[in-house]
């Protein structure tokens, strides 16, 4: 079976998630919705994606200049068998009535609550408990993260509890120009943020506590983790258990990896699409264990690494595959998911 999508919404998760679903086997993508005229919405008919007005209003000034409208959303719904709705935080809930009223299946992102589809979802941890339900949620960049790292180390019997800080980009890279955290750092209000609650909305058992801050920078997120683990352990038993574990990555800062911004180069240089980065990026050389604690830091490429989930969140709800580490190595393999980003390294010969 070819699974009909549309996504509503072309920015930036909507226009990651078009290409990934344009890329797998399984998938057609029958268009894009969105209420914009402007150069993203060009963008995308220029690239060949059915164009659809989201609402009345947006189809007469999509006319108006030019861009070729396929039809409305309605028009695309009536086409699909699932919809991405990448549209913006709070948004998004206001049309899973439309959703419903066309028989067709959703995926939303983490701009929503948890209570708008009753289900989150991260790929690993609870793929088979989505497979067949009419809507999701894909969570948020940073949860995904939580839940891929802790969710592997839990899986492990490894972790007991967890405690986090985060520090955030101040916004996305091209939203910069509207203003933004500049030479200063804003502490987020309450302890725990609400990263650590929403993760548990997918590992209900995980016992975490996180505090956040968002930082005058846009290139992804940055997560510092003290783990108290259930046992002693070896750093190589922990790190074991994070390499068990899909859609993570190891850097080390001795290969020059020392900032986050040398990592974003790293996926430029790699031919990454838009420099995306999908996998959690760990530090492998800075992560410690002593006793029964571990410490460790990763990067958190906000713009991209709820793609893959959100391609296999598809295939969950229309039950097309019902196996998740099928899926995942499906999605993972069309995409270029990546356990190390650099070469082997290569014992010098000797003179």
């Amino acid at each position: 079976m070819t699974i009909k999508v549309g996504v509503n919404g072309y920015g930036v998760i909507g226009k990651r998630v078009a290409d990934a679903v344009r890329a797998m086997p399984d998938m057609d993508l029958l268009g894009v919705a969105d209420v914009a005229t402007d150069w993203r919405v060009r963008t995308a008919a220029g690239l060949g994606f059915g164009v659809f007005a989201a609402t009345p209003e947006a189809d007469t000034a999509m006319r108006e200049v030019g861009v070729p409208v396929s039809g409305t959303l309605t028009d695309l719904l009536d086409q699909v068998d699932v919809v991405v709705d990448t549209t913006p935080k709070r948004v998004a809930a206001g049309n899973l009535e439309a959703y419903r009223a066309a028989g067709v299946k959703a995926v939303f992102q983490g701009g929503e609550s948890h209570a708008t589809t009753g289900h989150s979802f991260v790929a690993q941890a609870n793929y088979e408990t989505a497979v067949g339900r009419d809507t999701t949620r894909v969570v948020s960049c940073n949860t995904t993260s939580i839940v891929r790292v802790l969710g592997a180390l839990q899986q492990a019997g490894l972790l007991a509890r967890a405690r986090g800080v985060l520090i955030r980009r101040a916004t996305d890279p091209g939203e910069s120009h509207h203003g933004g955290i500049m030479n200063t750092v804003v502490p987020e209000a309450s302890i725990p943020s609400h990263q650590g609650p929403d993760a548990r909305t997918v590992l209900p058992d995980l016992d975490v506590v996180t505090m956040a801050a968002k930082a005058a920078h846009t290139q992804s997120h940055n997560h510092f983790w003290t783990l108290q683990l259930t046992r002693p352990a070896s750093r190589e038993e922990v790190l074991d258990a994070l390499r068990a574990a899909p859609r993570i990555a190891f850097i080390r800062m001795s290969d020059g990896l020392t900032a986050l911004n040398t990592t974003v180069e790293l996926m430029r240089d790699l031919g990454r699409p838009r420099g995306d980065m999908w996998e959690v990026a760990v530090w492998e050389d800075v992560l410690s264990v002593a006793g029964d604690e571990a410490y460790l830091t990763y990067q958190v490429y906000n713009e991209a690494i709820v793609v893959p989930e959100t391609i296999d969140a598809i295939r969950a709800l229309t039950g097309t595959v019902t196996d998740g580490a099928a899926s995942i190595a499906t999605t993972d393999e069309i995409l270029g998911v990546r356990r190390e980003f650099l070469p082997e390294r290569v014992e010098a010969m000797p003179a």
